[in-house]
């Protein structure tokens, strides 16, 4: 099978890296960056083109042979890139996270004959994922909650966070509105609301705050209280929230000494070497996800805990590993005609099924990423 990656930045890579590791697949990647495709010279079984993939004309030049694509390219690029995968009429699975809603595409997916899995990382992904899983063997759920975050393990002053993600990407975390369900209505709050402290073992206190991390969730469970909370060491709201309030995360064009720039475009500059994970630092990623209901006249909670680490092995970091190989197992799904069903397919319609969930915790349990599962009653 022939898979492209569009994208080859600290995601992308490790991701063509792990296709093409069984020797089953031929694996080509596509990146605009020069450098980030040499990372990925010398390995086996991985072919490089250097594209503008903002060019859909590029994009299906690029895909005409695949059997599958894998779109990793940045959030304000997926949404263009997914269309233009469907129109090729070619399954995908979708990393991009993009701010459009791709579910406006499931019929030109089902026109097409194709299976778009979108939104497939770690959260939202793996995070859909289980809380469907769970909401499907209790016979009413109450309540559901995610929490979630990647953190450096060395905290360095004054942000105390290092990203896998372009910073525009991350940025979009903070200035995106978040949606829960609380009571059965769905409720909009701003970003970085809603703090709380919570004790993790091992990692110490951190604080979690609301962001746009149930995306498709609230349409698809009928649970009455749903929320995403993100995770990060403290004091990083508050600084969040004042370059938000000050307008540093602003996308109108400001004019200086005769030059228009976005605001949000110099933050990201600047932010970015401070927020690059480089090479051999250490990245930790967890989840919590607390799923709570009635299972046979019994109260009854069930409860997901991953952690995990950079692998000093294989120098890939944790953001990259579970983001990443949650899109690869996944692609390998349904490769093997394991999931079938045509249009754009959000994660918690895979989570519901059990052959399918058991396929994807085995496939990332294989690669060290471990979600531990408890269930009592309560």
């Amino acid at each position: 099978m022939h898979i492209i990656v569009l994208g080859a930045g600290l995601v992308g890579g490790p991701m063509a890296i792990d296709l093409a590791a069984d020797g089953a697949h031929r694996v080509t990647v596509a990146d605009i960056s020069e450098n980030a495709l040499s990372r990925l010279d010398g390995t086996s079984g991985i072919e490089t083109v250097q594209a503008d993939l903002s060019d859909p004309a590029t994009i299906n030049r690029i895909i005409a042979p695949a059997h599958m694509v894998i779109n990793a390219v940045p959030g304000f690029m997926g949404f263009a890139a997914l269309k233009t995968i469907i129109e090729a009429k070619k399954n995908v699975v979708d990393i991009a996270f993009c701010p459009e809603d791709p579910f406006t595409l499931d019929d030109l997916a089902k026109e097409n004959g194709v299976t778009a899995v979108v939104d497939c990382g770690v959260a939202p992904g793996m995070s859909n994922m289980l809380m469907s899983y769970s909401h499907s063997q209790l016979d009413k759920t109450d309540s559901a909650i995610i929490y979630v975050g990647g953190l450096p393990e060395i905290r360095q002053w004054p942000y105390e966070y290092k990203a896998v993600f372009s910073p525009i990407d991350v940025i979009e975390e903070y200035t995106r509105p978040a949606f829960y369900m609380e009571n059965g209505a769905l409720v909009e709050r701003p970003a970085l609301s809603d703090p709380e402290y919570i004790d993790f073992p091992g990692i110490g206190t951190l604080e979690a705050f609301n962001t746009d991390g149930l995306r498709s969730l609230y349409k698809n469970l009928k649970i009455p209280n749903m929320k995403e909370k993100t995770l990060r060491y403290p004091g990083h709201i508050e600084k969040m929230i004042m370059l938000r309030e000050s307008g540093f995360f602003d996308t109108e064009p400001v004019e200086i000494n005769g030059v228009k720039i976005r605001p949000v475009d110099m933050t990201a500059k600047l932010l970015f070497p401070m927020w690059k994970l480089n090479k051999g630092e250490v990245d930790l990623t967890l989840m919590q996800i607390v799923v709570q209901g009635e299972k046979d006249g019994k109260r009854t909670c069930f409860t997901w805990d991953m952690f995990d680490r950079y692998d000093p092995v294989t120098k890939v970091h944790s953001m990259a590993r579970t983001t990443g190989y949650t899109a690869t197992v996944t692609a390998r799904m349904l490769l093997e005609g394991l999931f079938t069903e045509k249009g754009v397919i959000a994660p918690e319609t895979i989570g519901a099924r059990a052959d399918c969930m058991n396929f994807i915790l085995k496939g990332l349990a294989d690669r060290g990423v471990v979600y531990k599962e408890s269930v009592e009653e309560i």
